[in-house]
């Protein structure tokens, strides 16, 4: 099991706005702050971290695990509404399995975002 994960940005705060607008239809907020960190997470565990730097992996993929197909829906009128640009609109994507419902975006920097669903509607 995956305790946290981080990224880097090129851009803290546009990046901490995205994330924050994004990934609250998730039930996640901006949980705690500190020299240049970020971490972000729901019931008061930060489990993804951002942080600005010069080595900005954009080959990078994250999906977040959400409660409802709705939540996925959120999420992706959420993120761009933030500025993400869509990777794949929210639906079912049953080549990973039945009741797979997914949505992707690309956050500022390139990245492939996702929030899914495992459970049926």
């Amino acid at each position: 099991m995956i305790d946290h994960a981080g990224i880097v940005v090129a851009s803290y705060e546009r990046s901490k706005a995205f994330y924050e607008r994004a990934l609250a239809p998730l039930g996640y907020a901006l949980l705690k702050e500190f020299n240049g960190f970020a971490g972000f997470g729901r019931d008061g565990k930060p489990d993804f971290w951002i942080h600005q730097g010069f080595n900005v992996t954009r080959g990078f993929h994250v999906a977040f695990r959400a409660r409802s197909r709705a939540e996925v829906r959120e999420f992706h009128v959420a993120a761009l509404a933030a500025g993400a640009s869509d990777n794949g609109a929210p639906g079912l994507r049953q080549h990973y399995h039945t009741h797979y419902y997914g949505a992707f975006v690309c956050d500022p920097d390139g990245r492939n975002i996702e929030a899914v669903c495992h459970d049926p509607e």
